[in-house]
């Protein structure tokens, strides 16, 4: 016969009561972390994870049976049985369809979020306040097979360079696996496609300086052993997981802000669960300084039009995204017919020249 059910726990969290059920379910087998884990390290985590989850419409990843067990996003906070007190915010996605997506406003919500079976949290780089316009342009820097997270922190290393000649902060993160974020602060005055295209001229101008290290090119046939700058995660409805978030791997891993210095030399498998809540107690949080100042997104707008006169213009979207103006065809270059150094066919037997 089976052990008694552990008893629903309800816990104090930013003046609002939570509840805890099946505290003793294992989220993490390889590591045996339980829910109750994960909704305790959130608390443990709080201050950091609010400033950068705090007021963003954000989807959440759930794994209720834990995260080798079947998988959702939700990015509609249900009708019914939620706490009277559980904020929302209404976003509008590429399709034109608007949800009502869980806003933050306190731990609290972080922690019903972490009881509904929530691993990793998504915001969204824009505040409530005004949902069309981000605050946050985010560089995410994807290590290609033959790279490995070395790189991705070498490539970061070179975006500093640019973003100091240029006078503004950049907030680099782990993603908790093999590559690294960098986000910086940026006043809420220009829309999804203006942001989208500082984030490609900014990719751009670091593809220029290291062609060895870095690359923009969307299709992966082109790549090579490079780091890809993913611009894409500036078009709407595109989120990562946030500072502090936890992530779906064996390990139990955690996206986790860093210190430029320290950066080079991270191993970004030591930060999971356990360490995470202790390194914040005593270390602070190196993103503490994130919301002091928007910087003025113009000087990358003007790099992106001298690339457009250079002939260098839009980047396709990711293909579930509609048809933008401007963008290029969505066609895998070794499959476009019309590309001018495709080879020709040879006669009528399929082979090509």
């Amino acid at each position: 016969m089976g052990g008694t059910k552990p008893a629903a726990k309800e816990i104090e969290v930013a003046g609002h009561t939570v509840r805890l059920s099946s505290p003793d379910r294992v989220i993490f087998p390889e590591r045996g972390f339980t829910k109750a884990d994960v909704f305790h390290y959130y608390l443990g985590v709080g201050d950091g994870i609010m400033r950068a989850l705090g007021g963003r419409p954000t989807t959440l990843q759930r794994f209720p049976d834990g995260v080798e067990g079947e998988m959702f996003f939700q990015k509609r906070v249900p009708a019914r049985g939620v706490p009277p007190w559980v904020r929302t915010a209404e976003i509008s996605f590429p399709s034109g369809r608007k949800a009502a997506e869980l806003c933050p406003a306190d731990l609290a919500h972080v922690a019903w979020a972490a009881q509904m079976g929530t691993v990793v949290f998504h915001p969204w780089p824009v505040r409530a306040a005004d949902v069309d316009r981000p605050d946050e342009l985010r560089v995410d820097l994807d290590p290609q097979p033959g790279t490995d997270f070395a790189h991705a922190a070498t490539a970061a290393g070179e975006l500093r360079a640019i973003l100091d000649e240029l006078g503004v902060a950049g907030w680099p993160k782990t993603s908790g696996g093999r590559g690294v974020h960098v986000y910086l602060r940026i006043q809420p005055r220009w829309t999804f496609v203006e942001v989208r295209r500082a984030t490609i001229a900014l990719a751009r101008e670091l593809g220029r300086r290291r062609p060895d290290l870095v690359t923009t090119a969307w299709w992966k046939e082109e790549r090579g052993e490079r780091v890809f700058v993913d611009f894409n995660q500036m078009a709407r409805d595109r989120t990562i997981a946030c500072a502090y978030s936890l992530r779906a791997n064996a390990r139990a891993t955690v996206s986790t802000p860093v210190g430029w210095d320290e950066l080079p030399d991270v191993d970004p498998d030591d930060f999971d669960l356990r360490t995470v809540p202790q390194r914040l107690a005593e270390r602070g949080d190196p993103h503490a300084g994130i919301d002091d100042a928007g910087w003025d997104i113009t000087p990358l707008l003007e790099w992106a039009e001298r690339d457009a006169v250079a002939g260098e213009g839009d980047l396709p979207y990711p293909p579930d995204h509609p048809k933008m103006p401007g963008e290029p065809k969505r066609v895998q270059p070794s499959k476009d017919r019309d590309r001018p150094d495709r080879p020709s066919r040879a006669g009528g037997d399929g082979v090509r020249g």
